[in-house]
């Protein structure tokens, strides 16, 4: 086995995952601020935001707490994860109820996209294959073959989510303006290696990807 994505496995006992617990049924009435943005049932009509629908419940509370201690006004440099639109929108909401939130949106069903015809062979490629020459593991490995990642390991759903957003990710990772995967640095170390055309590709494939 590559030995890249063995250091990526055995990260998984220091990634922090938090612990989900939530109550779908209660946090259905939590959510309406949310729908505003991310839709009533967590498909994101707009491709800047992510869809959540169908998302794995403890990756969802981990990002809704980084986020919650990162976007309040005032969080130290560094702390947490920094997403403009949501600063301070978290506040409110206590851990139970970022719980039932998480619970809720995994509950719902996830919507597919229409990758690029253009840019499905590299996006592929670089999904099922990596850049292995570069120490770049594949996304299957942690996100699986279709993409439905895998939650208990807290990796997130890819499949289907809009390439705009991941495009993002991606390159947020890349340039340092997210660092909430950990001290290990798992998504920061990958994405150093994809190109701008990469990340296109790759984006345009998961969008599509079910």
């Amino acid at each position: 086995m590559n030995k890249v994505l063995v250091s990526l496995l055995l990260t998984l006992g220091i990634t922090g995952m938090a612990h989900a617990a939530g109550d779908a049924e209660a946090g259905s009435s939590k959510v309406a601020v949310c729908g505003a943005c991310h839709g009533a049932d967590g498909n994101s009509p707009a491709p800047n935001f992510p869809k959540l629908a169908g998302q794995g419940e403890a990756y969802l509370l981990k990002q809704l707490k980084d986020i919650k201690a990162g976007s309040t006004p005032g969080a130290p440099e560094g702390e947490g994860r920094k997403v403009l639109e949501m600063t301070g929108m978290l506040d409110p909401y206590s851990d139970q109820d970022l719980e039932d939130i998480a619970a809720y949106f995994a509950s719902q069903k996830g919507t597919v996209g229409m990758a690029d015809p253009a840019l499905v062979e590299l996006g592929e490629k670089l999904f099922r294959g990596g850049k292995l020459e570069l120490g770049m593991p594949s996304c299957t490995g942690c996100h699986s073959p279709n993409g439905a990642g895998n939650d208990l390991a807290g990796f997130p759903q890819l499949g289907g989510q809009h390439a705009a957003y991941t495009a993002k990710q991606l390159t947020d990772f890349r340039e340092g303006n997210r660092t909430n995967d950990g001290e290990a640095m798992i998504m920061r170390s990958i994405a150093a290696k994809l190109s701008n055309k990469d990340i296109e590709a790759l984006s345009s494939y998961i969008q599509g990807l079910h």
